[in-house]
């Protein structure tokens, strides 16, 4: 049966961001003024033991005249200024900042007039600014507080502890407080910094560190706890979840900060821990000036910029604001979801979208003719290990032949800086897979002495979220109902999420010098049966594991760097570099791939 409108319970939201009406502003500024000038004017006079009738007339009619002045004075620069316009919220900071400034030129007008006409004592004038500022100040602050005390979470929010005393968990705890419609009401912080134990912010305490969890929780009776610091590692979320889940109680997490760039993190951003933040958060700390310096107003092209990191790629290199950004790819409807992820359309009917295969050398140099790229993205490629063991002329195709027919494009049109995008099977190849993207690599290094440009590769682990990957899989298989595969107990990999992945991509190709392969640090190796048996867990079924043996090609534990290979000093935190042999063209291994030799390249 449909509901009336009128039946349906509204709630009533006060706003913080309300300003000060302006007639009450006035009113309080004039009355702050008055009351220190008379305050002032009448101790000065009882101190100095003059108190006589005509003195005190005198006085007051003095008193009334400057008052008069100063709230003339007042309102005159409040209106221009907009402080009786309605421009700020009560009690900020920015209404602080233009009060101070205002009353302090009031101050200076009258501090001249009273000097000029002894109209007051003189010792009076030095202490009307900071006593006004104090009263106009105050009641505003008031006014703010008796507005929030009319909201905040009703009696059914979910008492919830705060993990992280800063920048964040301060902006969060004034959400929740202030919003009636908040699921959460905060109890207090925990934060694992010493000098911050006892410390209040907004009203709550920080009860302790992480370690204390089990007691606080029981102490403050809260069933739930709200991660609220920026750049946090999966491991630590593992940590801290482990503990959580022991303790029966909710694990919260805002998007990563990656996540974040592109909208505000509000309460409402709020959501219960993944298993993608549990494995594949890894904070990236990237230098938007090196950044910048070989993006903005360049033209660049991105190969594979339908798949799952290409796509990606082109997102954040668009944030950067290339002339041009070039979309190349063979997979139309993949391209169809990334021109409507960055520009909301999927017309593609632009020339920013192009329709091509890497196989294609001639294609592909009349592409790059036409479009001059300044900075290339290599990110096509064939990733799938058992496929490609199965079709591994598929894999020297794209792979092998289809890197070297991007690269001779680039090659031909001399671009600035060339990126392949890798992985770390490449490093000790034991697969097919892996043995065309250390190809690949090889091929980038011998472009590298061709030409001015630079041309590195950029080599990381499994990203989490990408077709076909593992944790798609397991959610498929569990809400099956099982069994759940793992390949080996013992099996483990390196994640990042594909946003993180690409993000530090973008940085070492500011960073990376010719004929380099940048390793990103993927933190430490995660074990796929722990991560199996999480999700499990987390799902609330049933469902077995069963393990199927390591497929032909597959290690048992990934590297990202070979034996052989010397790790150079870091540039940046997150990225390691080292040198791989090039590989010309004439003399590459074909044997690999299934012991047939493809045509002259």
């Amino acid at each position: 049966m449909a509901t009336s409108l009128e039946t349906v319970p509204t709630v009533a939201v006060s706003r913080r961001t309300r300003p000060f009406p302006p007639w009450l502003a006035v009113i309080t500024d004039a009355a702050a003024w008055f009351a220190t000038l008379l305050v002032l004017t009448v101790s000065r006079y009882l101190l100095a033991d003059e108190s006589s009738d005509v003195v005190w007339g005198h006085a007051l009619e003095n008193v009334s005249l400057v008052s008069l002045l100063a709230i003339a004075l007042m309102i005159t620069g409040g209106t221009l200024t907009g402080l009786y316009r309605r421009r700020y919220v009560v009690g900020s900071l920015d209404e602080a900042r233009m009060l101070s400034f205002v009353a302090f030129g009031v101050w200076l007008l009258l501090t001249v007039v009273v000097l000029a006409t002894l109209a007051i004592p003189r010792s009076v004038v030095l202490a009307i600014f900071p006593m006004a500022l104090l009263l106009m100040g105050g009641v505003r602050l008031v006014f703010r507080r008796l507005i929030e005390n009319r909201m905040g979470p009703g009696i059914s929010a979910v008492p919830v502890l705060l993990y992280g005393a800063g920048e964040l968990g301060h902006s969060v705890v004034r959400q929740m407080t202030v919003d009636p419609l908040s699921e959460f009401k905060p109890v207090g912080f925990i934060d694992d910094d010493p000098s911050k134990r006892g410390f209040v912010l907004n009203g709550l305490r920080v009860l302790g560190p992480g370690t204390d969890l089990a007691p606080i929780v029981e102490a403050t009776g809260t069933e739930g706890i709200v991660i609220c610091l920026n750049r946090v590692d999966s491991s630590f979320l593992r940590a801290v979840h482990d503990e959580t889940d022991a303790l029966g109680i909710r694990m919260l997490v805002f998007p990563s900060i990656n996540e974040a760039l592109t909208q505000k993190r509000t309460t409402s951003s709020l959501r219960d821990v993944s298993v993608d933040d549990l494995v594949g958060r890894h904070p990236a700390e990237i230098d938007l000036s090196s950044v910048a310096g070989y993006l903005s107003g360049k033209r660049v092209l991105v190969t594979g910029a339908g798949g799952s990191i290409g796509s990606e790629l082109c997102r954040q290199i668009h944030k950067f604001g290339p002339s041009e950004l070039y979309m190349l790819d063979r997979d139309e409807s993949g391209l169809h979801s990334t021109q409507i992820s960055i520009v909301g359309h999927g017309l593609l009917d632009t020339d920013d979208m192009i329709l091509a295969d890497i196989r294609d050398r001639d294609s592909l140099v009349a592409i790059f003719r036409d479009r001059r790229p300044d900075v290339v993205f290599h990110a096509a490629a064939l990733k799938h290990l058992p496929m490609l063991e199965q079709y591994p002329h598929e894999a020297w195709k794209t792979n092998v032949l289809g890197t070297l027919n991007v690269l001779h494009a680039a090659l031909d049109i001399n671009v600035e800086r060339f990126v392949n995008i890798s992985t770390d099977k490449a490093a000790d190849p034991t697969s097919v897979l892996g043995h065309s993207k250390r190809m690949a690599e090889r091929l980038t290094a011998w472009a590298a002495r061709q030409d001015n440009g630079s041309y590195v590769s950029v080599r990381f682990g499994n990203v989490l979220g990408s077709r076909g990957s593992m944790i798609p899989t397991f959610q498929a298989q569990i809400e099956r109902g099982g069994p759940v595969t793992v390949t080996h107990p013992d099996v483990t990999r390196y994640f990042m999420t594909i946003p993180e992945a690409c993000e530090l991509v973008v940085q070492a190709g500011a960073i990376g010098q010719d004929g380099q392969v940048m390793i990103l640090d993927m933190g430490e190796p995660v074990r796929i049966l722990d991560v199996a048996q999480r999700m499990i867990e987390m799902s609330g079924k049933e469902v077995e594991v069963i393990f199927t043996g390591l497929r032909t090609g597959e290690k048992l534990h990934e590297d990202l760097f070979s034996t052989n290979e010397h790790v150079g000093t870091r540039v940046h935190p997150r990225i390691s570099h080292a040198r791989v042999p090039s590989a010309d063209p004439e003399f590459i291994c074909y044997e690999l791939f299934d012991g047939a030799r493809p045509q002259h390249v």
